[in-house]
């Protein structure tokens, strides 16, 4: 079984009130790569990178098992480049500078051996962007997308066209209000399963994540650290960790969904402990595995006595 990522492979300069870091490796594709690779051992990355990439930021994705066949170098141009602030609380950021350089007019083209594909991931790029993708694939089995503000606003007719064609759409809670026009999440989530997404997974920060299907609704807890220090990326991992999951069960209903977004939500809190994705690359089975159970006793309720059987 194998994963395709399609997105961003970036430059991230990030300060928060505590620190702060300078152009390291970012982007969409390099985080969920490097989440997917402790589950699936067959990860194809495609995305365009400049002259300016170096060699040290290709070789971190290659020891992690990427496979690069797929990243294009684009000799006159350089790397996107995404610098921001977050606030104090760690859950909100301003952009304070974005170059997009090679990304802008990006057509990815889908090596050969990537066409057999069984789940891809589309990170959040142009809709026009990802139907192009999938129009390359090989009917792969399992479809998961990311979107954001800047595409439901400027491009809704497009970005209808490629939820008919999605699988699993991975959205934050402020993006589901605003695709759906309506601020209850439920009634949010059904509009948006309605526009194509059998699965949606809303995403809530420091408050875990909502995965809705056709069978129920579930709530997954958000993992409490003592110390963040960089949430960039952390919803890329997420989709990383649940695509992975889904590729080692080989099954996309609704028990291997709950537990997908548990990995998925383990992966985006290691993503946060250190600047860039600089945890990813230091984990170990035993680790995932210990952060897993954590989640589980997180979400673990006690045995419940009926009402009419409480004592008077």
């Amino acid at each position: 079984m194998s994963i395709l990522t399609v997105g961003t492979v970036a430059f991230d300069s990030i300060d928060t009130p505590f620190g702060s870091a300078d152009r390291v490796l970012g982007g969409s594709a390099s985080y969920i790569s490097l989440a997917a690779r402790y589950f699936c051992d067959d990860i194809r990355l495609v995305g365009v990178v400049g002259h300016d990439f170096p060699e040290e930021y290709r070789q971190t994705l290659l020891d992690g098992g990427v496979d690069l066949e797929g990243l294009e170098v684009d000799p006159d141009g350089k790397t996107f480049f995404w610098h921001g602030e977050y606030h104090y609380d760690m859950n909100e950021r301003d952009t304070l500078e974005t170059q997009l350089n090679v990304l802008e007019g990006f057509e990815p083209e889908i090596p050969e051996a990537y066409r057999d594909s069984r789940v891809v991931c589309l990170g959040n790029l142009d809709p026009s962007v990802q139907q192009d993708v999938l129009d390359q694939v090989d009917d792969p089995e399992y479809v998961i997308a990311d979107t954001m503000n800047f595409w439901i606003e400027n491009t809704p007719d497009s970005l209808r066209q490629t939820l008919r064609r999605v699988d699993c759409l991975v959205i934050n809670d402020s993006e589901a209000r605003e695709l759906a026009d309506e601020p209850n999440l439920v009634v949010a989530a059904d509009r948006i399963r309605g526009m194509g997404p059998e699965t949606l997974i809303i995403k809530k920060g420091e408050h875990g994540a909502l995965l809705f299907t056709d069978h129920s609704v579930f709530s997954a807890p958000a993992y409490p650290l003592e110390d963040i220090q960089d949430p960039t990326g952390a919803g890329d991992a997420f989709a990383g960790g649940l695509a992975g999951h889904l590729v080692r069960a080989d099954r996309y209903g609704p028990d291997a969904l709950r537990r997908a977004v548990i990995y998925g939500s383990v992966m985006a809190s290691f993503v946060v402990e250190c600047y860039g994705p600089e945890r990813l690359l230091s984990l170990g089975p035993i680790d995932i595995s210990e952060r897993a159970q954590s989640f589980r006793d997180l979400a673990a309720i006690p045995s419940l006595v009926p009402v009419e059987q409480q004592p008077a």
